[in-house]
């Protein structure tokens, strides 16, 4: 009888090559498939949710933060690149004081990294309606004029290994605590003793006073609505904007400092 034949008449022999075939079958699928304890890649709702927990949040810079798009890195699941960020710092300068309140003001999602961007972030730039020209025959200028628009913030890069997987708010917030302070406390408290105590009756009535630094306003406040950078007589100023026409605050910060409030 031939070998063929023998073996697709024996029970036990079709048995034993069905269970070959099933195990190499298994093996294969092993080798496509990821491993059952690796992290899926971030789906669309659990950005949105970071998105809405995260943006406008504020916290408290641990570590000196670059100018520049570079900004600074910290590898997940918490670890500062510090080589890097101090090689920023020499190259663009300081943005971000260690101490100093920042506000999460946008958040990028990239296959292998978040970005976050803190207090307008570190990139310079012109507003769309500052490229416009206008005139006739060959000469146009701009409808506005093109003034130099610094860059005051910074960013942080949430690096991974391999594809950004499922987070939550409070799994990022976990990621960055070594470079971001994220408790914050009641005014009164925040402020006592060393606070003066007219600044601690301008915070419990949300009022703005010159003298204040950033964390006052923005517990006084909150996040402004708009941010308005210049250089005014050689010194880097910057207005922090409250509300809309006609009823306008103007806050002036020289540094960390208040120096002008304009109630308008």
């Amino acid at each position: 009888m031939p070998l063929r034949d023998a073996i697709a008449g024996s029970p036990s022999k079709r048995g034993a090559i069905s269970r070959s075939r099933r195990g190499l079958g298994l093996a294969l699928a092993l080798l496509v498939l990821p491993p059952a304890f690796s992290k899926e890649q971030m789906t669309r709702e659990a950005r949105i949710d970071l998105i809405r927990g995260l943006v406008k949040e504020i916290a408290v810079s641990k570590v000196p933060m670059p100018r520049g798009r570079k900004g600074i890195r910290v590898e997940y699941p918490g670890k500062l690149d510090k080589a890097k960020a101090d090689a920023e710092l020499r190259t663009n300068g300081l943005a971000v004081k260690s101490g100093m309140p920042v506000e999460i003001t946008k958040i990028t999602f990239k296959s292998d990294e978040i970005i976050f961007e803190l207090n307008g972030g570190g990139k310079k730039g012109r507003k769309w309606y500052q490229r416009i020209e206008v005139g006739m025959g060959g000469a146009t200028q701009p409808i506005v004029q093109d003034t130099p628009e610094l860059a005051f913030g910074s960013s942080i890069k949430l690096t991974f290994q391999g594809k950004v997987p499922e987070l939550t708010v409070p799994e990022v917030k976990q990621a960055l605590g070594s470079v971001l302070d994220w408790e914050r406390h009641a005014p009164t408290v925040l402020y006592s003793p060393v606070v003066p105590p007219q600044f601690k009756e301008a915070i419990k009535s949300h009022q703005v006073l010159v003298g204040m630094n950033r964390d006052a306003v923005l517990s006084s406040k909150g996040p402004p609505d708009r941010r308005v950078r210049e250089v005014r007589d050689g010194v880097e100023q910057e207005d922090w904007i409250y509300g809309l026409p006609p009823h306008v605050l103007f806050v002036t910060f020289d540094g960390d400092n208040v120096i002008a409030v304009k109630q308008y």
